[in-house]
């Protein structure tokens, strides 16, 4: 799935198992930094830009180097230790980095049928346990589209009663504006209430 998709639905998990902010964030940065191993990408699209040598650094380490045991740890463990409670933190990171695999097993294909992307679970020490799905959706499919805008909506229902959002894992100043938007259109509607609380 997208990465946008994953950072909302593990913002979701976060805003609602958290009791600060600064925990909530932490939680929704460890159901995205899964995807850091595929930041390649950059580097093959300035190569093929510039031309001559050219980089496959996205189809050889995405999936391979942080999307399995060895990234689970490793996240969890930095993420942790910026937390204030650390191990409701710790349990989370686990939680929404393996719903990040399980998301992706489930729809990160590409156009083609045969455009399967696998998981490595003891990536990027062996081949071995590889997880793959036959049935994966398109990464563009009907049904990541359907998925990621019902997340969407459920985020900023909830965005607009707790008084923050998924902006803020980026930019806080950002948040206090969306948020604010947020807030102030739930108050306007006829059931409108105000925020409940500010996790």
């Amino acid at each position: 799935m997208s990465p946008e998709t994953h950072l909302i639905g593990s913002w979701i998990i976060g805003a609602k198992a958290t009791s600060n902010l600064r925990d909530c964030r932490l939680v929704a940065l460890a159901g995205i930094l899964p995807d850091a191993d595929g930041l390649g990408l950059l580097v093959d699209w300035f190569t093929q830009w510039r031309g001559g040598f050219q980089t496959s650094l996205y189809a050889e380490y995405h999936h391979w180097v942080l999307h399995g045991a060895f990234g689970a740890l490793l996240v969890t463990t930095v993420l942790t230790a910026f937390a204030k409670d650390r191990a409701r933190v710790a349990v989370l990171a686990l939680l929404v980095f393996h719903l990040h695999l399980l998301c992706d097993l489930l729809g990160s294909r590409g156009p083609s049928v045969q455009d399967v992307w696998p998981i490595y679970y003891f990536g990027p020490f062996s081949h071995n346990h590889m997880w793959l799905w036959k049935g994966q959706w398109r990464l563009d499919g009907w049904q990541n589209r359907y998925f990621s805008t019902a997340l969407t909506l459920w985020a900023l229902w909830i965005a607009a009663h707790v008084g923050h959002s998924f902006v803020g894992v980026f930019s806080r100043k950002l948040d206090a504006v969306f948020s604010g938007v947020l807030v102030k259109w739930c108050r306007q509607m006829p059931t409108g209430k105000p925020p409940v609380a500010n996790v």
